[in-house]
């Protein structure tokens, strides 16, 4: 499977990523054959080599001759989309982009996703930086994209509104919910379009996960800080046969309790996990002064760690809660359903390496049927486990 990694130490934008692309092995003609398929006209794709402080770096740049004659709407770009001959999941992933791109201006504006316009000239560079770089994935055959914490710069930047701070309030629109931070010289380092595929093309964000490299691209940005490496670099490669499951980026909220009735413990977990918590655990511990008390921890993705937050702070009398980043490494998993006596249970079934495999009933399920039926619920998950193993003896012999 081939793995995509983006170390945005120094931010993001479209041509950074096309030059990181073309860096690590993309062929330039055949992104430019490729963008043909595009019916939009009036630029053209220049590639050159330059230094963005002490490194060599690939810079794409999009000359647009001549733009738009009117500033374009979402549904024209979409038209746009729909028309081109490009492969249908570069097709979709470039919609998913630009509707990002759209609401997070909006909410920036105060207008819907609809009423917003693209710059004349501002839209061609932007539809050849998107739809460029959705493509030259799918030409490199990426399966899966991994990417650092985004530095967002710092400072004031000059826009067409104005001075504004560092990010801009679509950047800062789009950051929701991913890691950010800010380091090096005091300007804008991050723009609305790298962000949007950001969000698009990444299934995880942290460390450089296990994998084998087989190329490293340096995408250099427009601007040239002084002393600062202004370049998006990507690792190109294959994914870790050697580390079985997928690493994501989790949140760890927790907190010490003494003073809760144990009572209320049932239903502040069931409503941690209806507001989004992945895990949900109960530790006794030994408190300050010899008292016994509890730490509730939870375990949410980053963007419902917000809202589980928010139960724990409701639901108890803590007043205050710790929050960390945790790395956990998850297997595949699927869901497959037996029939047994009583009703279907459903079996969650991970893959552990090629030879490897966990499966176990779903509680939930056996519990109805044990309710339903006045039957032991150990009884239902061993009857369940059975099921499910003839049914892969027979799917094996298959």
């Amino acid at each position: 499977m081939a793995q995509l990694h983006l170390d945005c130490f120094s931010g993001i934008s479209g041509d950074m990523i096309l030059g990181a692309l073309v860096d690590a092995g993309l062929p330039f003609k055949e992104l430019v054959r490729t963008l043909k398929a595009v019916p939009i006209a009036g630029y053209e794709l220049r590639v050159r080599r330059v230094m963005r402080g002490s490194l060599h770096a690939t810079k794409v740049d999009v000359l647009v001759r001549e733009g738009f004659r009117s500033p374009v709407s979402l549904g024209r770009i979409e038209r746009i989309i729909a028309g081109s001959r490009l492969p249908e999941p570069v097709k979709d992933r470039s919609r998913a982009v630009f509707e990002r791109l759209a609401k997070a201006e909006g909410l920036a504006h105060r207008v819907g996703p609809s009423e917003v316009r693209f710059h004349e000239v501002g839209a061609i560079d932007s539809i050849v930086d998107v739809i460029g770089s959705l493509a030259g994935c799918h030409l490199l055959g990426v399966e899966r994209a991994t990417a650092s914490s985004v530095n967002l710069g710092s400072g004031m930047t000059d826009s067409a509104h104005g001075r504004l701070p560092v990010p801009g309030p679509a950047v800062a629109a789009l950051a929701r919910g991913i890691p950010v931070h800010s380091a090096g010289p005091a300007r804008e380092l991050a723009t609305p379009t790298g962000v949007a595929l950001l969000r698009t093309l990444v299934q995880a964000y942290g460390p450089l996960p296990p994998m084998r490299p087989d190329a490293i691209g340096y995408g250099a940005g427009t601007a040239d800080p002084k002393g600062w490496p202004n370049v998006l670099r990507v690792f190109l490669g294959q994914a870790s046969p050697t580390s079985p499951g997928d690493t994501e980026a989790v949140i760890q909220i927790e907190t010490n309790l003494d003073d809760v009735n144990p009572q209320t413990y049932e239903l502040i977990m069931d409503r941690l996990f209806a507001a989004g918590a992945l895990d949900v655990t109960l530790t006794p511990v030994i408190m300050k002064q010899g008292r016994p008390g509890v730490v509730l921890a939870a375990l949410a993705a980053r963007e419902k760690a917000e809202a589980v937050a928010d139960v724990v702070l409701r639901e108890t009398t803590t007043l205050g809660v710790r929050m960390q980043e945790l790395s956990r490494r998850v297997l595949p998993r699927r869901f497959e359903s037996v029939r047994i006596r009583g009703g279907q249970v459903r079996i969650k079934v991970a893959q552990a390496g090629p030879d490897g495999r966990k499966a176990a009933p779903e509680y939930q399920d056996c519990k109805r049927i044990a309710q339903q039926t006045g039957r032991p619920v150990r009884e239902i998950m061993e009857e369940a486990l059975l099921a499910f193993a003839g049914k892969a003896k027979v799917k094996g012999k298959t």
